[in-house]
């Protein structure tokens, strides 16, 4: 079963789909034998001390059935870089726990153990991505006009907060099935391909939440629990079932070809840079999922060529490297997990580098 798993994980990021071709793996001269996990490293971390591209970590990848999860990096395992038939291969060893003998020599073995999988060390670091996970969503037009919103509260108020008490309509009977516990979601960005000009979709992000306390027709009571912001009128109600960051995901290269944009910095107002989250104008309906590394490149600058008086445009350059962790339909959350120089609106997102 557990072969199969890494079968599958290492094709994501290896097969030729399309008439892509696959990327040579090229491991750093200057490259560890042997690496010691600690607290705090990704799997970013941890292949980029191997590999010139990171995301080919599977490729290398060998499993030890002597342990659990050999798929999973835990603090304190030991991973080593090793060479069969000529060809390198990373393989893991759990930490060692001590055995002493009936005679009191104490010695030290690998231990098969089994460890949560909280524990494991996650592919890039959640803090960046935390409140995107369980804040952010996407929305289409219909999704938006068709989400129940508030209308008001008590004492003829406009805002609200923790504590308070709130009404929302719901026009298209949608509060039946749905749980008791609500987010309260305040629509902002309106997300427009560049290149088409076509509504990819409405952010909506979480700025509370509420539990229902009655029903009356279409009008539902909710008791605010928690707020980050005020809450006022036509803010949305929707249910939001809280979202984890899974640790086991692998980067990969995506099969197919991509050509996308930036269109979206969050908290920054002209460039980000490494940690810092960006929106990209493809989705899951281009084939991205999560863990896809993509290349991003600034736009070459549009200058004249004074011998033949013509305006052309300079190559692209590349600046860095992001990594999605939340797939919409249509758009796509990345986190740059590299950068070597600033990060624009509208920089160009590709295929990482070899692939």
């Amino acid at each position: 079963m557990i072969k199969s798993l890494l079968r599958m994980l290492s094709a994501g990021a290896v097969l030729a789909v399309s008439g892509l071709a696959v990327a040579e793996v090229a491991l750093k001269n200057d490259h560890p034998e042997v690496y010691y996990v600690k607290t705090g490293d990704t799997l970013w971390d941890i292949s980029s001390a191997f590999l010139h591209n990171p995301w080919q970590w599977p490729e290398l990848w060998h499993t030890n059935q002597q342990i659990d999860n050999p798929h999973l990096i835990y603090p304190g395992d030991v991973i080593r870089l090793r060479y069969v038939d000529g060809q390198p291969q990373l393989s893991v060893e759990r930490a060692v726990k001590i055995q002493p003998d009936s005679d009191g020599v104490v010695r030290l073995s690998p231990q098969a153990r089994e460890l949560p999988l909280s524990t494991a060390i996650p592919a890039i670091p959640l803090d960046s991505i935390q409140p995107f996970l369980k804040e952010a969503l996407v929305l289409t037009h219909d999704e938006l006009a068709q989400a129940p919103y508030l209308v008001g509260g008590d004492d003829r108020r406009v805002i609200f907060g923790q504590g308070d008490t709130v009404y929302a309509r719901d026009t298209t009977n949608q509060w039946a099935g749905l749980l008791q516990d609500y987010g309260f979601y305040r629509v902002g960005t309106r997300y427009v391909d560049p290149a088409t000009n076509e509504v990819l979709g409405f952010e909506a992000l979480q700025i509370g939440s509420g539990r229902v306390a009655a029903q009356e027709g279409e009008l539902l009571t909710l008791r605010v629990q928690r707020s980050n912001q005020d809450l006022r009128a036509q803010d949305r109600v929707l249910s939001s079932p809280e979202r984890r960051m899974q640790a086991v995901f692998y980067p990969s290269a995506p099969p197919e070809e991509v050509d996308a944009a930036i269109i979206r910095l969050f908290d920054r107002l002209t460039s980000v840079a490494r940690n810092d989250v960006v929106v990209i104008n493809r989705g899951a309906r281009e084939g991205l999922r999560e863990g896809h590394v993509l290349d991003v490149y600034q736009r070459g600058e549009r200058v004249r060529d004074q011998q033949r008086n013509e305006m052309i445009r300079l190559p692209h350059s590349k600046s860095g490297t992001m990594v999605l962790f939340r797939v919409f339909e249509k758009v796509s959350y990345g986190l740059i997990i590299e950068s070597s120089k600033p990060i624009y609106m509208s920089d160009v997102v590709k295929n990482p580098s070899g692939f």
